[in-house]
């Protein structure tokens, strides 16, 4: 096996796990990482079709976890945006070659990270707030666009959610209820538009299986580990990622 399959397993394997350790360990940032790693390892539209059922599969494990323990309010409130955001998605990808869709998912990997070291070096966090209908159809909306093009619609999600200060186990809940919904949406459409196939359902398959390790160790870091060390850890990460699908 030579050296550019060695990497194309691990950059795969990596994200599959990381798939599990976001939905069950901190989420955010780490999330972001999921989509330029397989698009290290597979061409952009192949990535996308690729990660979809592994994220779905997380969604099932974490669900369990979370189950009703979520803001049905805030779930009904992203979820019309977001279906309207998955069809500009859609649409989007049909302008974008491969070059500029790998552009594109560096480019929002590199500006969400620049965004979040800007607020904590500023040590400006939003204030509570009460958010209302047009609020969470906005959100929503961006959410579809950016979870199509690139599954990285979770520092959206969590502007809106964050300011509300919900506690801890339905921030998560409602947080995994709403990206299940919106990833079982845009299966069909994914279907429709040939980014999942026959052929990428079967390397998603291959790679289900480490879901589960990924959510064991998403545990295992949350008791271990400081958010605020290990978030550090996965910007730098990131960051590097999204760099390489810029300029590599």
């Amino acid at each position: 096996m030579d050296s550019h399959s060695l990497l194309t397993i691990a950059c795969a394997v990596t994200a599959t796990i990381l798939i599990g350790v976001a939905k069950a360990g901190f989420g955010g940032g780490l999330g972001m990482l999921v989509t330029p790693l397989a698009a290290l390892a597979f061409p952009p539209r192949e990535a996308l079709g690729i990660v979809l059922p592994l994220l779905i599969a997380g969604d099932a494990f974490s669900l369990y976890h979370y189950w009703r323990k979520w803001d049905a309010r805030n779930v009904g409130w992203l979820l019309p945006g977001a279906l309207a955001g998955i069809g500009g998605g859609l649409a989007l990808i049909g302008l974008l070659d491969d070059h500029r869709l790998r552009q594109f998912i560096g480019g929002v990997s590199v500006s969400f990270i620049g965004i979040q070291w800007l607020r904590d070096a500023l040590g400006k966090h939003p204030e509570h707030y009460h958010p209302k209908h047009w609020h969470g159809a906005l959100f929503g909306l961006a959410a579809g666009v950016t979870t199509t093009l690139a599954h990285a619609a979770g520092p959206v999600v969590a502007m809106f959610l964050i300011p509300q200060r919900l506690p801890k186990e339905i921030f998560v809940g409602t947080t995994v209820l709403v990206f299940a919904l919106i990833n079982w949406i845009k299966m069909p459409f994914f279907l429709w538009q040939g980014l999942c196939t026959p052929e990428t359902m079967l390397r998603s398959l291959w790679l289900v299986p480490v879901v589960p390790l990924g959510v064991w160790i998403g545990v295992w870091c949350n008791r271990r580990l400081s958010e605020k060390w290990f978030m550090r850890v996965v910007y730098v990460m990131v960051f590097a990622t999204g760099l390489e699908l810029l300029f590599g």
